[in-house]
């Protein structure tokens, strides 16, 4: 059995998604639960998605109750770890180093966001840090 590539969504590329319905983000939220990769999520990186999307939902035209029913079904595809150590400080943003430390937890293949400058630290770890465009590319969603 081949294992499932373990992917971690940044926010950015979340609410990326849902601001437009053109674009990879877009695409790769329309894809989310494909059977070639697991997505992980923390408590930490699920208030982070609440609190930017709820702080956002007049642009993103929701109300809270469908950004409840966003991140609901996000954790209900989710694999849901619990972070043990701490790397930190190790992001370029110390706001980042949450992203790293689910990554470790979760032995994550990707992390893919719109902020690859601040997260090259995870390169030392054997993580690939990547643009949703980029990931799209690298499991032959598009060329």
């Amino acid at each position: 059995m081949t294992r499932l590539y373990q992917i971690i969504l940044d926010t950015n590329v979340l609410l990326a998604g849902l601001r437009s319905s053109r674009g990879a983000s877009y695409k790769l939220l329309s894809i989310l639960n494909d059977t070639r990769w697991q997505l992980n999520i923390s408590t930490t990186l699920i208030f982070e998605y609440e609190e930017i999307l709820k702080r956002q939902k007049d642009q993103l035209t929701l109300n809270d109750q469908d950004i409840d029913n966003i991140i609901e079904a996000i954790c209900a595809i989710s694999n849901q770890c619990n972070i043990f150590y701490l790397w930190r400080p190790i992001a370029r943003d110390p706001d980042d180093d949450f992203l790293i430390d689910l990554a470790m937890e979760c032995q994550a293949d990707f992390i893919i966001t719109y902020n690859q400058k601040d997260l090259q630290a995870a390169d030392k770890f054997g993580i690939k840090v990547l643009t949703p465009k980029e990931f799209l590319q690298q499991v032959g969603e598009i060329s």
